[in-house]
């Protein structure tokens, strides 16, 4: 006990000593132009390695009277405030939204760089606690506010990544695989979950587990991220990470899907086509334009190229021992999003979007911390011509990151209500924005609330909600 008391006073001191003189360093190392390589065919410059990483960490401030902008004729508003960490969101067939709360991870540090970068990146996230939670939210009477709320289930670990099939709720946690029996119209779990299949977690680096699930139900995809940056903590304990996971939603049996995947932070299947889609965020300390982050299509067995390569077959000269015959296999991704804009979301649109926004797909971009200037802190549309990104991605909702350089918002989790809004969960302002178009439907219930065979009746109370309002995060400190 008193060798871990020293090494964490060590620490303390180490982190109050060198904070402020080196992140004025790491800051003067910015500079960078203002160039993000977008699109399906970005001309990558070479690599770039200085004295120290940049890091550029917009500090919080509060929405006060102001809101994301939204295209022109698009209305956007709080439905839910004072979240607790609002990541990734589920639609239910009622019209319901499942809200995954809170905030994992749990690996050492292993540098003094690694202390101050975890020091200056707090600084910019929100400083409640983590709420470890699922939270219902629900429109009864269909006029776009959400007047109900409850917790349908807490005490779990940082849950991220959510699916519905077959009267069933899935839950990726940091750590496990797990199932809720639904009845249609529940506003709490009926009882613990059940463990279908624990997940690699002995670091978690990368702690998000995202989720997504077959059109027939039969599988459920998880993305699980990698335990450092490029290998850093050796390749060992890279084991079963940066991949994507196939698992029976029956027997927990599980295969390895794809891999090279540095951080598959949100998945999606494509409407009317059994393909799995995924955000991934790429490596770092190459420069501000290196890495591109990623949108891609996912191919059963295929490698993406970390640790070895990125953008294809673009060796990364760092990692040690080189593998040519894996970066001869890697497969060069769909779309590139931009170098650190921290892509978290992801979700199919539908015609009610708007014919602008009708056929492509939304990115929730968190923003990045390690770039100046900073990018990302929107969320962007990708369009889509026959089934696959083509042309130029358009920004949908900014303003998160303010003219003054402050964050008002970040953006995690999209997903699109089939009656026509954008859900977007602001882990930040700890607020779930949802974006109507001209003329779209107010909310409400996506179908009637009808008992599935052998379901227990459907529970119509919930608590009432606070009116959703645009309260910001409480200063940083």
């Amino acid at each position: 006990m008193k060798r871990f008391e020293s090494s964490g006073r060590r620490t303390a001191l180490l982190s109050r000593a060198l904070v402020p003189a080196l992140a004025l360093a790491l800051a003067a190392c910015g500079g960078t132009p203002d160039q993000t390589y977008v699109g399906t065919s970005p001309d990558l410059p070479k690599p770039h390695r200085g004295l120290f990483p940049v890091l550029k960490v917009s500090p919080p401030a509060a929405w006060g009277d102001e809101r994301p902008q939204v295209p022109e004729g698009y209305t956007i508003q709080a439905i839910a405030d004072n979240l607790l960490i609002p990541r990734q969101m589920l639609i239910l067939p009622n019209g319901d939204i499942l809200v995954a709360e809170g905030r994992g991870g749990r690996a050492p540090k292993l540098t003094p760089k690694d202390v101050i970068a975890g020091v200056i990146k707090a600084r910019g996230n929100t400083q409640v606690e983590s709420g470890n939670r699922l939270t219902l939210l629900r429109d009864a009477d269909g006029d776009g506010v959400y007047e109900g709320r409850s917790i349908f289930a807490d005490g779990l670990d940082a849950p991220y990544g959510l699916a519905y099939a077959d009267g069933s709720i899935y839950v990726a946690t940091q750590d496990a695989l797990l199932r809720f029996p639904y009845a249609l119209g529940a506003v709490t779990a009926d009882g613990a979950p059940q463990e279908i299949t624990r997940l690699p977690s002995a670091i978690n680096h990368h702690w998000t587990k995202s989720l997504a699930i077959s059109p027939d139900g039969r599988y459920l995809y998880v993305g699980i991220g990698s335990d450092s940056n490029i290998t850093e903590r050796g390749l060992p304990v890279e084991e079963n990470r940066a991949q994507i996971w196939q698992v029976d939603a029956q027997t927990g049996f599980h295969r390895v899907f794809a891999t090279g995947l540095r951080n598959p932070t949100a998945l999606a299947m494509q409407p009317g086509m059994d393909q799995l889609w995924t955000v991934v965020n790429e490596r770092d300390e190459i420069g501000g334009e290196l890495v591109p982050d990623y949108l891609t299509s996912v191919r059963p067995g295929g490698f993406y190229g970390w640790p070895y390569s990125y953008w294809g077959k673009n060796v990364d000269e760092r990692v040690r021992p080189q593998d040519p015959e894996k970066v001869a296999s890697a497969i060069t991704p769909d779309y590139a999003l931009g170098s650190h804009v921290a892509a978290l979301g992801l979700a199919f649109s539908t015609p009610a979007m708007g014919p602008q926004f009708a056929n492509g797909v939304f990115v929730g971009q968190h923003g990045s911390w390690n770039r100046d200037p900073p990018v990302g802190y929107k969320v962007s549309f990708v369009p889509f011509v026959d089934g696959r990104p083509s042309g130029e991605a358009i920004d949908f909702a900014t303003g998160f990151l303010g003219e003054d350089g402050k964050a008002r918002g970040r953006p995690v989790g999209v997903a699109v209500d089939p009656r026509g809004a954008l859900l977007v969960a602001d882990d930040l302002s700890n607020t779930i924005w949802r974006i109507t178009p001209p003329g779209g439907a107010q909310g409400g219930p996506a179908a009637p609330a009808q008992p599935q065979p052998g379901a227990a009746p459907a529970q119509p109370a919930v608590t009432p909600a606070n009116p959703p309002g645009t309260a910001g995060p409480p200063p940083a400190g």
